[in-house]
C-alpha cells in the first residue's frame, strides 16, 4: 500500500497536478489524499481512478499506465473469470430471474455502501451481457446499468453509464423503463448539481416520451425543478415542483417500499427538501425535512444524512455561514465511511460554496 501511494504521488508531481484538483473528483479531502500518498490511508479503487482521470488531462499515456498497473488487472481478471465461468457452464438464467435480481439491487442500493454494491453488480452485468437476447432482457439490463452509474464516484463516469442505459432501454419493450432510466439519471445529476445541461436533456427526453403519470416522469419533473433552482429560476422551479406533486399524487410508491426504483412519500419529501434548501425557502424546507425524517424507514441512515446536509445548506443560505459548514461537515463525519457516497460529498461541497458566496 505504501508503494501504491508513492506511485500516485510520483505520477501526480511529475504531471504537475495539485492534490486539490484531484480532491474535487472524489469524496475525499486533499489532506486525506496526502495521507494516501504517504501510505497512512488506503488507496481505494475510486481514488486510483480519480488520479488516473486527473493525470490523463496532462498525459494520456501516464494515465493509462497508472490505471493498468493498479486497478485494471485486478478488476479485469475477476470480471473475465466470472464471465467465462458462466459462459462455460452453459446455464442461462431466465428473464424473471434477472428482473428479480435487479429489483434486489434497487433495494440494496438504499441500504448498503456503493462500493460493495458496485462489485457485485459489475459481475452480474458481465454475465447479463451474454444473455441480451430479448427486449425484456435489454430493459432489465438498462435498469441495472442505471443503478451501476449511481455507484460510481465521478459524474462524468456516471453519465457514460447513463448513456449506455438509455441505449439499452430503447432496445427494450418497456416504455416505463425508457422513461424511468432517463428520469432517474436526470434527478441523480440535478440533485447533485452536476452536469445540469446533461440532466436537462435526460429530463426533457423522459417528459417527451409520455405525458402519463409515472415514477420516471415524476423524477424527470423534480430534476427540472432542481435544474431551474440551480440556475436561479425560482418561478421555473416552483412550476416544475407543482407539476411533479400532481404526478406524485397519481403514481407514488407505497410508504413501505424501499428501493431505488421507488418514490414513496419520504423520498419525495427529500427531493423537495433539497430543492427548497437551494432556493433558500426556509419554511417549506423545514416542513419537507420534518416529513422526510418522520416518514423515512429507520434503517436508512445515509438518507438521514441527506436531510442534515439540506439543513446545513439552508443555514448557509440564511446567513449562518460557519454554522452551516460545521453542520455539514459534522453530518458527513458522523456517517460511517462505507455509507458515504459521491452524492453526499457533492452536497457538502455545495454547502461550502454557498458559504463562500455569501462572504
Amino acid at each position: 500500500m505504501d508503494d501504491l501511494g508513492a506511485q500516485l504521488r510520483h505520477a501526480r508531481v511529475e504531471a504537475g497536478v495539485t492534490l486539490a484538483s484531484i480532491a474535487v473528483r472524489t469524496c475525499y479531502s486533499a489532506s486525506h489524499l496526502s495521507n494516501v500518498e504517504a501510505g497512512r490511508r488506503t488507496a481505494t479503487p475510486d481514488i486510483v481512478l480519480a488520479y488516473a482521470r486527473a493525470l490523463g488531462e496532462a498525459d494520456v499515456r501516464r494515465r493509462d499506465l497508472l490505471a493498468a498497473a493498479t486497478i485494471g488487472p485486478i478488476a479485469a481478471n475477476d470480471l473475465i473469470r466470472n464471465g467465462f465461468t458462466a459462459a462455460l457452464a452453459g446455464h442461462r438464467d431466465s428473464a424473471d430471474h434477472w428482473r428479480d435480481r435487479v429489483d434486489q439491487y434497487g433495494r440494496d442500493y438504499m441500504e448498503i455502501g456503493a462500493d460493495a454494491l458496485q462489485t457485485r453488480l459489475a459481475n452480474d452485468l458481465v454475465v447479463m451481457q451474454q444473455q441480451l437476447d430479448s427486449p425484456t432482457m435489454w430493459a432489465t439490463a438498462a435498469r441495472a446499468l442505471t443503478t451501476y452509474g449511481k455507484t460510481t464516484k465521478d459524474p462524468a463516469e456516471a453519465i457514460s453509464w447513463y448513456d449506455t442505459a438509455r441505449i439499452a432501454a430503447d432496445r427494450g419493450d418497456d416504455l416505463a423503463v425508457r422513461i424511468w432510466v432517463r428520469g432517474r439519471a436526470a434527478i441523480a445529476l440535478a440533485y447533485e448539481g452536476a452536469a445540469l445541461p446533461v440532466a436537462q436533456r435526460y429530463a426533457e427526453e423522459a417528459i417527451a416520451l409520455s405525458g402519463r403519470p409515472s415514477l420516471g416522469r415524476l423524477q424527470a419533473l423534480m430534476a427540472r425543478a432542481h435544474i431551474a433552482a440551480g440556475r436561479g429560476d425560482v418561478a421555473g422551479a416552483a412550476a416544475a415542483d407543482e407539476e411533479a406533486q400532481r404526478v406524485f399524487d397519481h403514481s407514488a410508491s407505497a410508504d413501505n417500499e424501499i428501493s431505488d426504483a421507488a418514490v414513496p412519500a419520504w423520498r419525495m419529501a427529500s427531493f423537495r427538501s433539497m430543492l427548497y434548501a437551494r432556493l433558500g425557502m426556509v419554511r417549506p424546507g423545514e416542513l419537507a425535512q420534518t416529513d422526510a425524517d418522520r416518514l423515512r424507514p429507520a434503517g436508512l441512515t445515509r438518507f438521514a444524512t441527506h436531510i442534515e446536509l439540506h439543513r446545513a445548506l439552508m443555514m448557509a443560505k440564511a446567513g449562518d455561514r460557519s454554522g452551516g459548514v460545521a453542520h455539514a461537515r459534522g453530518a458527513w463525519a458522523a456517517l460511517p465511511a462505507d455509507r458515504r457516497s459521491q452524492t453526499l460529498g457533492l452536497v457538502v461541497r455545495e454547502v461550502e460554496r454557498a458559504a463562500r458566496h455569501r462572504l
